[in-house]
C-alpha cells in the first residue's frame, strides 16, 4: 500500500473516530467521499486491478458488517465506514483492520463493562447472543437490551475503535519480530 493511500486511510479513520467519539455518529459525506477517494486512488496508482481490489475490499467489508447491522449489533455509520476503509485499503489490508478493530473493540468492551459494573451481565448477554443465533433467533428479540439502539445497551463508539484498528494495522508491520 503506497503512502498516499495510507494517509487517506488514516485520515478517514481518524476523522470518523473523533466524530463518533463526540457525537456517536459518522457522517455520510465522510464515508461516501472516503469510498470514492479509495476507488479513485487505487485506480490512479494500480489501474484496473486497483479498482477491482478497491471494490472487492468494499464488498468484503459490507459482507461482514451488514449482517451485524441487521442483527442490530452495529450502527449504519459503522458499516459505511468499514466499507469506505475497504475501498481504500483493499480486501487483504481491510481484513487486518477488521482483526485489529475486533481485538481492540473486545478489549474496550471489557473495560467499559468493568467500569460500569456490568461485566457479569455482559458475559451473560454474550451467551444469549450465541444461543439466540444458534437457534435462528435475532438476539435483540431474545433480549431488547442487545439492540444497539436501546438506551440500556452498553455501547462504545465503534468508529473510534475502528480508527484504533487502522492505527494498529499500520503500525504492526513496522514492529521488529
Amino acid at each position: 500500500m503506497c503512502i498516499a493511500i495510507k494517509v487517506a486511510l488514516l485520515g478517514v479513520a481518524l476523522l470518523a473516530g473523533v466524530w463518533d467519539w463526540r457525537s456517536r455518529r459518522i457522517p455520510n459525506w465522510l464515508t461516501l467521499s472516503g469510498a470514492a477517494a479509495g476507488i479513485g486512488m487505487n485506480a490512479l496508482f494500480a489501474g484496473q486491478p486497483g479498482v477491482q481490489a478497491s471494490i472487492f475490499g468494499l464488498l468484503v467489508a459490507m459482507g461482514i458488517y451488514v449482517p451485524l447491522y441487521l442483527l442490530r449489533g452495529m450502527g449504519a455509520g459503522d458499516v459505511k465506514l468499514m466499507a469506505a476503509l475497504g475501498a481504500i485499503a483493499g480486501p487483504r489490508n481491510w481484513l487486518m483492520i477488521f482483526l485489529a478493530s475486533a481485538l481492540l473493540g473486545g478489549f474496550m468492551a471489557v473495560i467499559v463493562a468493568l467500569r460500569r459494573g456490568r461485566l457479569r451481565q455482559t458475559w451473560w448477554n454474550t451467551g444469549t447472543i450465541l444461543f439466540a443465533l444458534s437457534h435462528g433467533v435475532k438476539p435483540y428479540e431474545a433480549n431488547p437490551d442487545l439492540d444497539v439502539h436501546n438506551e440500556k445497551a452498553l455501547r462504545i463508539p465503534h468508529g473510534t475503535v475502528i480508527a484504533g484498528g487502522v492505527v494498529l494495522s499500520l503500525l504492526l508491520p513496522l514492529l521488529p519480530y
